[in-house]
């Protein structure tokens, strides 16, 4: 075995939530090994891209891990399933793939930092060109999307939506709407409490946009063969926009399949559970960040300097990490957050029955509809059973019909035979042998 293959510690995602853990762990001398898919570290809120400006902090902890010899960052790395059977005294063994090789990554801690991903809920005209996430408009704008002079409507719920006007405003775009499903009520109970955090609520004011709306939701986009214009309900009325490009943001789903697939348990809010330093529920993992149930950054990298204390056995200096008002402070905007931004009932039903609900499938809302669980909807109509395995109508249909998607039983994405060659072939209990 190389020394690549073995690690004291495995830290799956480079997102301040990752960062923040092989940078808590590393002054203990420990062998760290830091995986993220993208090909530089920051996650998706540090994402870097030619049509971006890295924040100081962001800059701070890149420099930070390059200070360090014995962290070994591999981006353009991701997981694609288990990776066979592991001594008691390790955490799980996972098997990697790169663009060259996979092999499999054993390690004595391992630490989940996987991150959230948008919950895109479907409505008529939601498949047309032009229509994204919120913050996958943001992804692409950073990466390079010419946008400029295009007319832009964003509609959805949560901060977000601030915040991709923002970034399509200053790459020359024209906002013309802001479709927040949130009442005024709503939102006054939300800006009374931001001056409890002082840094969101001057950031809130430097986004604030005046085509913002409450009460507001996207019903149709409309086009022939892309997006040519789209309709909002507004209150008690509707007004139809004519725009170059939709995007929809509806809140966060925990990224929480690979702790799942390590057995896991999930807290109330769907995302991995925790112990106050960071433990999960299975021996020698933790977790931390977004993966644990959406907080925004300063609540990830509180989370991830316990962790990275807690696997790095320090306990002791977990422990004071975790008394610190941090995370309690960062929790209590996540729960303001929860509260205030809640998906009302009206966004949650916006399909109708021949609206796609599975896009790798082509499975629309009507075939679902007499289905009684996700296993009964895969069984019967392949929902879920493409190219995104379940990860964007899993969510959806949970919005949709309350179903809770099954965990992933050994893969969590298409891999390379070339790397699936490298797992172990199971051995029969009963005789000894492998067939």
């Amino acid at each position: 075995m190389t020394p690549r293959q073995r690690c004291d510690l495995l830290i799956i995602g480079a997102g301040p939530a990752g960062m923040a853990a092989a940078l808590a762990a590393a002054p203990r001398g420990l062998a760290i090994t830091l995986v993220d898919d993208n090909i530089h570290p920051g996650g998706q809120i540090w994402r870097d891209g030619p049509g971006s400006t890295l924040p100081p902090l962001a800059r701070q902890h890149r420099e930070a891990l390059e200070r360090y010899p014995n962290i070994r960052l591999l981006c353009g790395t991701r997981v694609v399933g288990l990776g066979g059977p592991s001594a008691p005294q390790d955490a799980p063994a996972l098997l990697l793939e790169d663009a060259e090789q996979g092999w499999i990554q054993h390690s004595h801690r391992l630490v989940l930092c996987n991150g959230a991903r948008e919950l895109l809920l479907p409505f008529p005209g939601w498949t047309l060109p032009g229509v994204t996430g919120a913050g996958g408009l943001q992804v692409l704008i950073k990466a390079g999307l010419p946008v400029q002079g295009q007319r832009i409507v964003v509609a959805g719920t949560g901060p977000l939506l601030l915040a991709c006007a923002d970034t399509a405003r200053k790459a020359g775009a024209q906002v013309i709407r802001i479709a927040e499903q949130a009442s005024w009520r709503a939102l006054a109970a939300f800006a009374l409490q931001l001056p409890r955090w002082p840094a969101k609520a001057l950031q809130a004011t430097t986004l604030f946009n005046h085509h913002w709306r409450a009460s507001s939701h996207v019903l149709h986009a409309q086009g022939q063969g892309r997006l040519e214009a789209v309709r909002i309900q507004r209150g008690t009325r509707q007004e139809t926009l004519a725009c170059d490009r939709l995007a929809c943001g509806f809140g966060l789903v925990p990224n929480t399949q690979m702790g799942q697939l390590l057995g896991c348990a999930l807290n109330d809010r769907q995302g991995l559970q925790v112990d106050g330093l960071m433990a999960t529920s299975v021996p020698h993992v933790y977790a931390a960040g977004e993966c644990t149930g959406f907080g925004g950054s300063e609540r990830a990298l509180a989370q991830g300097a316990i962790a990275g204390h807690a696997a790095a056995g320090d306990t002791a200096r977990a422990r004071a990490q975790a008394r610190q008002a941090a995370l309690a402070r960062w929790q209590g905007f996540a729960d303001l957050l929860h509260t205030q931004f809640e998906l009302g009932e009206a966004v949650c039903q916006l399909a109708a029955p021949d609206t796609l609900v599975c896009r790798c499938e082509d499975v629309p809302l009507r075939e679902l509809a007499s289905r009684s669980s996700w296993i009964d909807a895969k069984l019967h109509t392949r929902c879920g059973m493409g190219a995104c395995q379940g990860r964007v109508c899993g969510a959806a249909t949970h919005a949709l019909f309350g179903w809770t998607p099954a965990p992933p039983r050994h893969l969590l994405a298409p891999a390379r035979i070339g790397t699936l060659a490298q797992c172990p072939t199971p051995v029969d209990e009963s005789t000894g042998i492998r067939p």
